[in-house]
């Protein structure tokens, strides 16, 4: 009996061949396949600038930089994260908070962002940044978000990690209403290139200084230095950056495994309509659809409904391992962590990502995934919830 995993990075004859033709290239580290994988993520997504960098949370990290994070600002997010959703803006020394999420969607509650900042808008507490998550790849409400934003001042960093490909309101992710978009490319994720993020935004400034933080805020463009330039060599330090440069073996991964991003969305959305069809009538809470968003099924999350089983999740969990498929929990919220925990926050804090957590299993769910494995999780669910 083979192993299910809970995802599985896709990777083909023409991914290997565009690694390999890049590492016979004379460029390894930032070259042209990077300059090509941003401009065609960057239009796949239909906005304007994508700045790659090596990592998901590198991208969080000076998103929230160039956003004005730093000392006395606050920052919000929603506690049905990984934790680099929070940590990003602590690294700036930022402080951080966190809105419940909506128990449908299991994103980041609209109702609560806007009751929570009608309080801190009378304590003059109101937060400099907000970073929604577009949870399982299911996106935010980011109009509604959007709005509130003009309303109360703050900036939005769309936490899209899960969300290549997805669509809202008819456009892209990425392509309107946040300031800036960040996405990932670990290897389970919709594309992969091994380890990867990708930041886009419309606002070529911001762009300018996401380019600067990504390479040691360093700079070789004359028209930016502050003084004459010595000579072709020369550069200038005019920021205090990181070195978080994506490189062109991993653009070059990049640029092939998006050729094929309709075909693997597809796969994804076929497994995620045969689970909607088989655990119909079962007491599950099942992922939410929207006609106004497509999700891009990075994750499929049941959660048990307790008032209708007395399984538990542990239960289940136990005997979907026993059977060899590796079932997987997104995510423990943030705030229960034991270093948010120090800071303050409390148990109890955020009911609705706590009932959330306390049932949710992730289900496998990746593009060469065969109809006879998800049929074994299918099988092992319905034998457990109907005994």
């Amino acid at each position: 009996m083979d192993f299910v995993p809970y995802s599985c990075q896709d990777i083909d004859d023409a991914d290997i061949a565009a690694v390999v033709a890049a590492l016979k290239s004379n460029f390894l580290t930032q070259g042209p396949r990077l300059v090509e994988f941003e401009a065609r993520f960057a239009a796949v997504h239909e906005a304007g600038e994508a700045i790659a960098v090596a990592n998901a949370t590198a991208a969080l990290h000076i998103g929230c930089l160039a956003l004005g994070a730093g000392p006395g600002v606050r920052v919000w997010t929603t506690p049905n994260s990984f934790l680099a959703s929070a940590n990003c803006a602590l690294y700036c020394g930022a402080t951080v908070d966190f809105v419940d999420i909506d128990p449908i969607t299991r994103n980041i509650s609209v109702g609560d962002l806007r009751t929570r900042l009608e309080t801190a808008a009378a304590r003059e507490q109101l937060p400099g940044i907000v970073i929604p998550v577009d949870f399982a790849g299911l996106p935010c409400d980011l109009r509604e978000i959007r709005a509130l934003a003009d309303h109360f001042g703050f900036r939005v960093l769309q936490d899209a990690s899960h969300a290549t490909g997805a669509s809202y309101l008819g456009a892209p992710v990425g392509s309107q209403y946040a300031d800036a978009t960040v996405f990932s490319f670990h290897a389970v994720k919709i594309v992969t290139t091994a380890e990867g993020g990708i930041i886009t935004t419309r606002d070529r400034s911001l762009a300018h200084r996401l380019r600067l933080l990504r390479s040691h805020g360093m700079t070789r463009d004359p028209s930016t230095m502050r003084g004459a330039p010595h000579g072709p060599w020369y550069y200038e330090q005019i920021d205090l950056g990181f070195n978080y440069r994506m490189t062109d073996l991993q653009a070059a991964l990049g640029i092939s495994q998006l050729a094929r991003l309709a075909a693997m969305y597809e796969k994804r959305a076929a497994i995620a309509d045969r689970y909607d069809k088989a655990f119909r009538g079962l007491p599950l809470r099942l992922p939410a659809r929207s006609s106004d968003r497509v999700s891009a099924w990075h994750l499929y999350v049941i959660e048990l409904d307790v008032e209708l089983t007395q399984v538990t999740r542990a239960q289940l969990f136990d005997d979907l391992r026993s059977a060899g498929i590796g079932v997987n929990v997104h995510y423990i919220p943030i705030h229960t962590q034991p270093y948010y925990r120090d800071l303050g926050i409390k148990l109890g804090d955020f009911p609705a990502s706590e009932a959330y957590y306390s049932g949710a299993i992730s289900l496998p769910i990746f593009p060469q995934m065969t109809e006879s494995q998800q049929d074994r999780v299918i099988d092992v669910v319905g034998r457990r919830l109907i005994a």
